[in-house]
């Protein structure tokens, strides 16, 4: 018993220096896998820093495995990039700036008040005219854009030279160095007779004036058409001088043009008339007001389908090649 007992009791001491000894062992060994652990660690901070998956491998009490890497993450997809959206007002914005501006320097809208230029073109004829076409042109915009001056036989737009708030539309007949005459109603350009198909005479009669082409005014004329009779007549014919357009109506015997007011001004001229966009049966005096007045849109709320010319919409016009 009392062996039994000194076994016993020498049994905790001999666990406890065993014990001991395994901690100084491992006491020791601390410092040197320290450094390891430090190393570890960096290992894992930079792995980390460069987006990289850390693996560790399996660790006991007599040896630690450092870090490896492998299978890097792969980066995460890109968004497709996406503008961003205009809202409605933005959207509307550019749109009406677009129309305005298309309206107003591009292409213009007019309406045909008077019969000067039947049957080519017909009272409440709505045209869409390019201004850009006669536009003058700049040292370089004239070698990009389709600016060219006027030729014979061109319909034009153009304002008024006796009163520029108004605007006329009539043919071009003769351009500058050309020589006009007229005899009973034939057209004589450059000394020979010209084919005009477009040309409507409604009277029979021939007028002194009107149809025999220049002579002495028989009817009250401007001054400068007074200038152009003394000062642009040879031979008996009109000679056109630089700068401007001789223009007379298709309607010939009901037109108030340049044998009655002279030259057009080369910059009177807008453009030229491309589209009949709408075409409808209405009297002059309601077309001829700036505003649009209660009988007329009476009239158009009444008959507008009956009245519109629909075999007239969207009609082109093009010009007749005087040669």
């Amino acid at each position: 018993m009392p062996i039994f007992m000194k076994i016993c009791a020498a049994a905790p001491r001999t666990v406890q220096a065993k014990t001991n000894r395994i901690e100084l062992r491992r006491d020791a060994g601390v410092t040197s896998r320290t450094t390891g652990m430090d190393a570890v660690l960096k290992v894992s901070f930079r792995q980390n820093s460069s987006n990289s998956a850390i693996k560790w491998g399996a660790v006991d009490s007599d040896q630690y495995q450092t870090a490896v890497t492998d299978e890097p993450n792969p980066p995460a997809p890109e968004e497709p990039y996406q503008p961003p959206q205009r809202g409605f007002i933005a959207e509307w914005t550019v749109t009406i700036i677009l129309l305005l501006f298309g309206t107003t320097t591009l292409v213009q809208a007019f309406v045909i008040p008077t019969g000067s230029m039947e049957d080519t073109l017909l009272i409440g004829d709505h045209l869409l005219v390019d201004k850009l076409a006669f536009a003058p042109s700049g040292p370089v915009s004239k070698y990009i854009l389709p600016y060219r001056e006027p030729k014979r036989g061109d319909i034009i737009v153009f304002r008024y030279p006796v009163d520029i708030k108004q605007t006329f539309v009539k043919r071009a007949i003769g351009v500058p160095g050309d020589r006009i005459r007229l005899i009973d109603k034939r057209l004589i350009l450059n000394g020979h007779a010209v084919d005009e198909p477009y040309v409507y005479h409604k009277t029979e009669y021939i007028d002194s004036y009107r149809d025999n082409f220049p002579s002495d005014p028989n009817v009250h004329v401007s001054e400068s058409a007074i200038d152009m009779l003394t000062n642009h007549m040879k031979n008996g014919e009109i000679i056109v001088p630089p700068g401007t357009v001789f223009a007379m109506g298709d309607n010939r015997d009901s037109s108030l043009d340049s044998r009655y007011w002279g030259f057009v001004p080369r910059e009177n001229i807008i453009g030229k008339p491309l589209v009949i966009y709408w075409s409808y049966d209405a009297p002059t005096d309601a077309l001829s007001d700036p505003s649009i007045s209660v009988p007329h849109i009476i009239d158009l709320l009444t008959h507008f389908p009956t009245k519109t010319r629909w075999n007239r919409t969207f009609k082109l016009i093009h010009g007749y090649p005087l040669q």
